[in-house]
């Protein structure tokens, strides 16, 4: 399968089907809970922006949105490899949206979109949200 990245990614699908299952899956846990923390962050970033615009808070808000994009993207690439692998896809590694609506205190829950279980599913899924023309040249500045 010939695959390009949107963003740069510090190993190829290829790289990535041959780790092991359990490194694969701890570091698409690893990252889900790192686009969590992102969000959150980028979520105050914007509200403190609302009072007091500040250059530097738009810089880092835009800069950590290119690394939950290249981070998203990361998970797909796991995702498809675990597919490779014969590993089927579980809703547990599917990203959780909250609707926001708690109930007995705790908030519903959805499964994302993108569950797949066969490789050709998943490869055209990952193809489609790639750019080869974009670059993950940053980090997190705050």
């Amino acid at each position: 399968m010939d695959y390009k990245p949107r963003f740069y990614q510090p190993f190829s699908l290829e790289e990535a089907v041959r780790m092991d299952v359990s490194v694969l899956t701890e570091e698409i846990s690893r990252l889900q809970n790192s686009i969590e923390h992102l969000k959150t962050t980028q979520e105050e970033l914007k509200e403190a922006m609302s009072s007091t615009p500040d250059p530097e808070f738009t810089k880092a808000v835009e800069e950590n949105e290119v690394v939950i994009g290249s981070q998203e993207e990361r998970i797909s690439i796991l995702r498809v490899a675990l597919t490779e692998k014969g590993v089927l896809s579980s809703s547990h590694y599917n990203p959780v949206v909250t609707t926001g609506h708690a109930v007995n205190g705790h908030t519903s829950q959805q499964t994302g979109p993108d569950h797949t279980n066969n490789t050709a599913q998943a490869a055209a899924s990952l193809s489609s949200q790639t750019d080869p023309h974009s670059d993950d040249g940053g980090g997190i500045h705050l």
